[in-house]
């Protein structure tokens, strides 16, 4: 989530000089990947191999993105200076971002809200070397994809097993402790949104398949990881929680569930997840396709896009179980077509966007979901719109290679 939609992070190389013994999985296999679509990433990797030019375009970024990574980590959960209530550092711990202590209190407890404005202790906590830890892995998976270099997949399991699975560092799979309110509580449902960026990693990992450094031990290790995880998800008072928000909150909790169980080998858990996500088109979009929960925070342009990126996410995953969220349309004409639509006129002109926005409007968030939609829908518009929005070609590219443009 924090770093755009999670179907848009992967870019693509051919490497020329690779060594005999670093060759990309063999073509016949397709990754293990959810939201990413395994077959178009399989044909761009042959178009790659083969010399094509044009994909070129994206090699000079994932190459210095994939020798940045190697410098990062590897980085774990039990490194933090603070210690959780728990005493355990296993234990996530984060603070709420939009919470501060009190002016009018000694010690400023209990803290206060002030939507849309950031704590600057936030980044003290777990939630920054975990986005780092999933940012870094992702990228190396995913050089290592298309070039076969093994040092990135070294360091990708590197990374991998120092936060999920070695018995001294690993990360306990609950978020008890999730975006905690000092003086308010020890961890929150909020807290659960934390986790979002890691149904990347997962895609990431099915990337990773078939490199001599993740083995079938450290497969086997981190899918009982995520199913430990997803029964924290659904039977905790915090996971339970947070399946019953009524905004972006729930969105992505479903996308997480579907996302998790999926790997984890559950389809059914996913398609029950999904089909849950059906249920809430109804209450959060409006029929002309207003999303008021999102419109209501101080960040209001950010937020709508942001659940609805979680929104076709959702629906990607969907095809994986059969639950189509793309056609999707209540009676009265509540769809994730209609928020795109509705949104879609702001991107073009910004000036017309008259609810709250604290921060810069940037039109370009939208663009994502616009190129995922010209595909799924079969729309021209939605493509140009894009374009006009983004003015990325290299981005452009990118989501050629993922299916995500015509």
């Amino acid at each position: 989530m924090r770093r755009a939609a999670v179907f848009l992070l992967i870019w693509c190389l051919a490497a020329r000089a690779a060594a005999a013994a670093e060759q990309p999985p063999q073509a016949g296999a397709l990754p293990r990947v959810f939201v990413l679509d395994a077959k178009v990433l399989a044909a761009s990797r042959a178009r790659l191999a083969a010399g094509d030019k044009e994909l070129a375009s994206a090699a000079d970024g994932l190459r210095k993105r994939a020798e940045s990574a190697l410098r990062t980590g590897p980085l774990a959960v039990t490194d933090k200076k603070i210690v959780p209530p728990s005493g355990d550092k296993h234990d996530y711990f984060s603070l709420a971002p939009y919470w501060w202590p009190d002016p009018s209190k000694p010690d400023g407890k209990p803290y206060i809200r002030r939507d849309g404005e950031v704590h600057q202790d936030r980044g003290l906590y777990d939630n920054t070397a975990m986005d780092r830890m999933a940012a870094a892995a992702e990228t190396l998976a995913q050089a290592w994809y298309f070039t076969g270099r093994e040092e990135y997949a070294q360091h990708a399991a590197r990374l991998l097993r120092a936060w999920f699975l070695d018995e001294k560092t690993r990360m306990n799979p609950n978020l008890n402790f999730g975006q905690a309110v000092p003086g308010v509580t020890d961890g929150r449902a909020a807290g659960v949104i934390d986790t979002t960026d890691l149904i990347g990693l997962v895609d990431a990992v099915g990337l990773l398949g078939g490199s001599r450094a993740w083995t079938e031990a450290d497969q086997r290790g981190l899918q009982a990881w995520f199913e430990k995880y997803l029964a924290w998800l659904r039977e905790s008072k915090i996971g339970r929680d947070e399946a019953a928000a009524s905004n972006n909150h729930g969105t992505w909790y479903d996308a997480q569930a579907a996302s998790y169980a999926l790997f984890a080998g559950r389809a059914d858990l996913a398609r029950e997840a999904l089909e849950r996500a059906r249920g809430r088109i109804a209450k959060q979009i409006e029929p002309d396709g207003r999303q008021p929960k999102e419109l209501a925070r101080t960040k209001s342009w950010d937020y709508s896009t942001m659940n609805l990126r979680g929104w076709f996410t959702l629906a990607v995953l969907g095809e994986r179980v059969g639950v189509d969220l793309w056609q999707h349309r209540t009676a009265d004409g509540r769809s994730i077509r209609a928020a795109l639509d509705y949104l879609l006129p702001f991107a073009l002109a910004p000036e017309k966007w008259r609810e709250k926005q604290i921060v810069r409007f940037r039109p370009h968030l939208l663009a994502p979901a616009l190129r995922l939609a010209a595909v799924k829908y079969g729309s021209k518009e939605y493509e140009e719109s894009a374009r006009r929005i983004a003015g990325d070609e290299q981005a452009d590219w990118r989501d050629r290679l993922l299916g995500l443009r015509p």
